[in-house]
């Protein structure tokens, strides 16, 4: 295999040449499509340049390259299988125009340019551009450019690319073309084109300054109107960004262009967004209130990336999570301040925990830089902890005042956070360099004579590959003290590193504040303290850390019972459920009787029946922590201990709490017209939680009860919750309601995505064999990343089946894994780190994910992508 050289972030230089502007042309065909790309190119230093011009390039087929107008000898330039290079280009200024043939109709990868359902479509991001054409393919190669796009006027009536819309019109042979300009720089990897028979909807949004912005959304007819809900989306988050951030759209037209087939959920590119169809498709009869969520969260990021990522870029892809990171927080804000901010801060921290905190932990353990989605937006929410939402504020004015129309570092946004409100965060930028998840110790103390409480602080950063030795971290812990009456005590001085900080906020009483925890071991001193607190530690979830205090299990009955900071009131109970989960697997592993702790169902039955808490909080506080979060924190994950530990308690819970369940089902049906409002969602929430935890007791009235609810249902959200709740047990209702369910919906691939999902993350027994089943289904096609994530990616996240004890669940994704790498190596790289942690589990389990593992990569022709983290998982 021709690997790649693998690039470090200290090697970075800047590029030797700058391209100025980009005039592309595409004459789209049915066999191949011809790309024409002129380049006005200057020197990269003042001084000139005498190094040749290197050019990324893939799976091209180089047909001329002119300099000046030129026809370059074939002396003057090599090829091969990645590069272009010119060996001696002209000093200064020049032109260079390169004509490539490339295969749309063939690229399975759906990276670079594309055809998918008759329709062309581009994905750009990371290093997709150099499918199209030789370029430098690098985010810190920016410039304006314009895009001429030539096809068949009836196959390809829609022509679209970034910017404005400069001239369009008819050519011989049935044939039109389209010109678009966009004025703002931009890198490649924003580069957009998309061409075939879509139809749009058609708004408009009036800015703060009244201009009036065109807003159009893309699709095949027959899915226009299932758009409206994005279309709400987008006009709430253009609203927000310039109430929030004061950031106005900069064009005249806002294109949104729905494909069936794409291996991200979305690309930002410039003006031209390209969505994934279950992230803008919805109607109440077959999405649930997830997919909404989901649709508002993500066009709002898509959009929010207009300046958190296009006016203002990524220098490398060393920088991504400066991009990444700070608009996954934007749109976690946006969606909090439209829908329950708590809730929304338990699912992102549930999220974290689940997909972050395992990967910290295993052999593909990094720093949020190069790559961090969630916790890099956790480490942007700091930034906020630190300094308030007007602090800040100040520091992202002051960031696109110095950046706009640059492409920038993780350093330069720390320097404008710091810069605006004139403060220095020491060791904060460890944040970006060192890989794994802090651990930070409580302790504390309480002198009743000198009303004197307080906490001792300690932290420990795990090794992680590459880094075996870790420095301290700064820490933000929101901390409260609660008194024996359940109300937060008045906060005011704190003693710490040899000094008294008065806490003071004009006037009015502080219920929290923010330790700023910053050596290996530190002590806070709360003063004026008038009787033993109970600590309410990292509230808001201040810190993407595990955190372990000597809090007793009194002390968690108390704060979840009265803790005013409601994500810590959460957090108690998953403590408490997480110990308790501990407790019966060591039970179960030494065959003991499991029995349960009659404090913590009194605990739920209580949350259960508040009348004051918000109805989605409730379903929250009630779900148990998940197997693989259980299983992360053990020395050696045991599946089937934690899954059966897991299903008695739900069971048992089900069996004590019975009557209150039944209630809330019954309280919390309604027989008006589907809403997506906070409301209506928390009110199916609850409902559907509890009907969850009812069937499981796979009783006859219960069974009953929720077949009436799957076909009484009139919205996706009841009726796929009834149907998940019947799945949980084997036997023929189980399977007359899935048929039923296809049956109804088989017309609908989003739908059947969701049936795929459901089936591949069943714990029922031999799953195995029911997953090889469907991939064989008529409605499955391995070429659609969508139903690859539903099936394969869904039994990936099953312990019980994926991590079955004879290995069946191993074989199975090793030989998918293979198959899916001939037709898209990046959808099957995400399969294969499936493995990656491998070495958590039992000898017999180790020796079977490795023998796959060991299988994969012996494999011929197998991609860069899946071979480079199946050798990471092994040498793990």
């Amino acid at each position: 295999m021709d690997l790649p050289k693998e690039i470090f972030l200290k090697d970075y230089k800047k590029p030797d040449y700058l391209f100025d502007t980009v005039d592309l042309e595409f004459q789209l065909g049915d066999e191949k499509t011809m790309v024409t790309s002129k380049i006005a190119v200057s020197p990269g230093n003042e001084a000139g340049n005498s190094s040749p011009l290197t050019l990324h390039g893939c799976d091209l087929k180089l047909l001329s390259i002119k300099i000046n107008g030129t026809e370059l000898k074939s002396d003057k330039y090599t090829v091969d299988p990645r590069h272009l290079t010119i060996l001696t280009p002209p000093a200064g200024v020049f032109n260079m125009e390169i004509v490539t043939e490339i295969y749309p109709q063939l690229n399975t990868s759906l990276e670079g340019l594309y055809r998918s359902t008759g329709n062309f479509c581009t994905q750009c991001e990371a290093e997709g551009f150099r499918k199209i054409t030789y370029f430098q393919d690098r985010p810190d190669v920016m410039a304006k450019y314009t895009c001429r796009i030539e096809g068949d006027k009836t196959l390809y009536p829609v022509l679209l690319s970034n910017g404005n819309l400069i001239e369009q019109g008819d050519l011989e042979g049935g044939k039109h073309y389209a010109l678009w300009e966009d004025p703002f720089k931009k890198p490649c990897y924003l580069f957009a084109l998309v061409a075939g028979q879509l139809e749009c909807r058609e708004d408009s949004f009036v800015t703060c300054s009244g201009r009036k912005v065109t807003l159009r959304i893309w699709t095949p007819a027959q899915d226009l109107p299932k758009t409206s809900h994005a279309m709400y989306s987008l006009k709430e988050a253009m609203k927000w960004d310039e109430e929030v951030f004061g950031l106005e759209y900069d064009l005249d037209l806002f294109n949104i262009v729905v494909v069936p087939d794409f291996n991200m959920g979305a690309m930002e590119n410039k003006s031209l967004n390209v969505f994934q169809s279950r992230l803008v498709l919805a109607s109440p009869e077959a999405a649930t209130d997830g997919d909404y969520a989901a649709i508002l969260g993500v066009i709002g990021h898509e959009y929010f990336h207009n300046w958190t990522g296009n006016r203002v870029t990524c220098r490398d892809w060393f920088q991504l999570t400066l991009k990444e990171g700070l608009t996954v927080f934007r749109d976690q804000e946006f969606s909090s301040d439209l829908g329950c901010r708590t809730v929304k801060r338990i699912a992102d921290v549930s999220k974290l925990r689940s997909y972050q905190f395992p990967q910290d932990a295993g052999p593909m353990a990094h720093p949020i830089r190069p790559l961090s989605y969630i916790k890099g937006a956790e480490v942007v929410r700091m930034y906020k902890t630190m300094f308030g939402a007007s602090g800040f504020r100040k520091g992202m004015d002051l960031y696109f005042q110095r950046h706009d129309g640059q492409a920038v570092t993780c350093e330069d946004f720390y320097a404008a956070m710091c810069d605006a409100n004139n403060a220095h965060l020491p060791n904060f930028l460890q944040w970006y360099s060192q890989a794994g998840t802090p651990t930070v110790k409580v302790t504390s103390s309480y002198d009743e004579g000198s009303q004197a409480f307080s906490l001792k602080l300690s932290q420990e950063v795990p090794p992680t590959p590459g880094q075996p030795m870790k420095e301290p971290m700064f820490i933000p812990v929101a901390v409260g003290l609660v008194d024996s009456t359940g109300k937060d005590m008045p906060l005011t001085s704190i003693y710490s590193d040899g000094m008294v900080q008065t806490l003071s906020n004009d006037g009015h009483p502080i219920f929290t504040t923010v330790l700023q925890f910053k050596k290996k071991e530190e002590e806070f001193i709360f003063k004026n303290v008038p009787e033993r607190p109970v600590p309410s530690l990292l509230r808001g979830y201040s810190a993407p850390i595990r955190l372990d205090s000597d809090l007793t299990e009194s002390d968690l009955y108390f704060l979840l019972a009265n803790d005013s900071d409601e994500f810590n009131r959460w957090e108690a109970g998953q403590i408490l459920a997480r110990k308790l989960m501990f407790s019966l697997v060591a039970d179960f592993q030494q065959q003991k009787t499991l029995a349960l702790n009659t404090k913590f169902v009194d605990g739920l039955r209580a949350i259960l029946q508040s009348t004051s808490l918000d109805k989605e909080f409730i379903a929250k506080a009630i779900t148990l922590p998940g197997q693989g979060e259980i299983m992360d924190m053990m020395s050696i994950a045991d599946p089937d201990a934690v899954h059966a530990v897991r299903t008695f308690i739900k069971k048992e819970l089900a069996f004590q709490l019975k009557d209150d369940l039944l209630a809330a089902v019954t309280s919390n049906r309604s027989s008006e017209a589907y809403a997506f409002d906070h409301d209506s969602v928390a009110r199916r929430a609850l409902k559907n939680t509890c009907l969850a935890y009812l069937a499981s007791l796979n009783e006859p009235d219960v069974t009953e009860l929720a077949l009436n609810e799957y076909k009484s249902a009139t919205n996706m959200t009841e009726q796929f919750a009834a149907l998940a709740a019947l799945s949980q047990n084997p036997g023929q209702v189980r399977e007359d309601a899935l048929l039923d369910f296809y049956n109804k919906w088989q017309q609908d691939y989003l739908v059947v995505s969701k049936w795929f999902a459901l089936q591949a993350t069943s714990d029922i027994p031999g799953n195995v064999v029911n997953v090889q089943k469907l991939l064989a289904h008529p409605a499955f096609d391995m070429r659609n990343p969508n139903k690859v994530y539903s099936l394969i990616g869904g039994f990936c996240g099953s312990p019980v089946s994926f991590h079955a004890k004879d290995g069946s669940g191993y074989k199975f994704l090793g030989e998918v894994v293979l198959q899916l790498d001939k037709i898209n190596p990046q959808v099957a790289s995400r399969m294969v780190s499936a493995f990656s942690r491998w070495r958590r589990y039992d000898e017999t389990r180790q020796a079977l994910a490795k023998a796959q593992l060991e299988m994969i990569i012996s494999a011929n022709g197998l991609s860069e992508n899946v071979y480079e983290i199946a050798l990471k998982s092994l040498a793990a």
